[in-house]
């Protein structure tokens, strides 16, 4: 394989079964106790702004974007980024965040967040939001929440705990009715 071989496109319902052997794969089944997945869980992910990595018409890597909201801001929240171990170390992984931050900024997303690895996600732009600007539903090392800014100033209006936005529109339509 040569990395002229890979082709990036955008993810599609026919991609699932793959990218979750992939994700399994690389996090195994305790990444569905982690923040991440507790913010993930609370709606769909944007497929638009989701893509993977293919060999062939094999998936061998993939990245997804999910609505989330903290306070008055929204952004996206990136993850997760996973790739299979034989293409592990090639650039696929940073291409793959590369692509969705390009289409994130074309759709009008402000920001983009994330939990990871500041050695490996700051090349691309992210940066640790500083501590106590917002909170995760469960336990995260606070060092490892990133942020990339698309719109100045977009990263400042995320405050509190961070929710997949369609939670967060259910609680501000109760607390209209309310």
């Amino acid at each position: 394989m040569s990395l002229a071989d890979v082709r990036y496109l955008p993810e599609t319902p026919a991609h699932d079964p793959e990218i979750e052997a992939i994700n399994d794969e690389a996090f195994g089944p305790g990444r569905f106790v982690l923040a991440a997945y507790k913010i993930r869980e609370g709606g769909p992910h944007e497929r638009s702004l989701s893509f993977v990595a293919v060999d062939g018409d094999t998936v061998i890597a993939s990245v997804r974007m999910t609505r989330i909201a903290a306070g008055a801001g929204r952004a996206l929240m990136l993850g997760p980024l996973a790739v299979q171990p034989a293409f592990k170390n090639l650039g696929i992984g940073r291409r793959l965040v590369a692509i969705a931050l390009e289409a994130s900024a074309k759709a009008g997303v402000s920001a983009v967040v994330l939990v990871g690895d500041e050695p490996y996600y700051g090349p691309l732009g992210f940066k640790r939001i500083p501590r106590g600007q917002i909170s995760m539903p469960r336990p995260v090392d606070l060092d490892r929440l990133l942020a990339h800014e698309i719109t100045p100033g977009a990263v400042t209006r995320l405050a509190g705990e961070v929710r997949h936005a369609d939670q967060a529109k259910i609680t501000e339509h109760v607390a209209v009715m309310a």
